[in-house]
């Protein structure tokens, strides 16, 4: 039986609780998952694109068949030279739907074979995203119970507020 394989991009600036509870869940379904973290050129992140892979392989240690990556370009580029069978995006709300399914169908447009699963995390995630917790840490509060503990050190000890 051929391995299937899920790639769950995104910027990860951090990577939150949210995101590891989304590994997890589709680690147990898929085979393999490769979490693809994106140089967001376009964006402005509070960690650097290294930072943010080794926060994401610390945070991610031990959960089985997953791996971390960055790429810098089209998603749908990142999906076809990994050859893997769908994209993992997280819903937390009917307005993420909305977003998520625009960008799944573009992608889609501009390759047929691209498939995306959409999975919710655990409702204690819900409210969560990346955003607000760096405009959080960036004001000066305490995110320590948003993020796993290897996020939550590095930014105490060096991250731009």
């Amino acid at each position: 039986m051929r391995e299937r394989i899920a790639l769950y991009p995104g910027t990860f600036d951090p990577i939150t609780n949210g995101h590891v509870d989304l590994v997890k869940r589709a680690a147990r379904i898929f085979d393999r998952v490769i979490v693809a973290i994106a140089a967001a050129h376009h964006k402005s992140p509070l960690l650097t694109l290294e930072q943010r892979a080794a926060s994401a392989r610390e945070c991610l240690e031990g959960i089985e068949g997953v791996e971390v990556v960055t790429f810098d370009g089209l998603l749908v580029e990142e999906f076809r030279a990994r050859k893997v069978d769908v994209v993992i995006r997280g819903l937390r709300a009917v307005s993420d739907f909305e977003y998520e399914l625009m960008i799944a169908l573009m992608n889609r447009k501009l390759h047929p074979d691209f498939e995306t699963v959409f999975l919710m995390p655990g409702e204690q995630y819900i409210y969560l995203h990346s955003s607000l917790v760096k405009e959080i840490f960036r004001l000066g509060g305490d995110v320590s119970c948003l993020v796993p503990e290897p996020v939550s050190e590095m930014l105490k000890s060096g991250a731009e507020r």
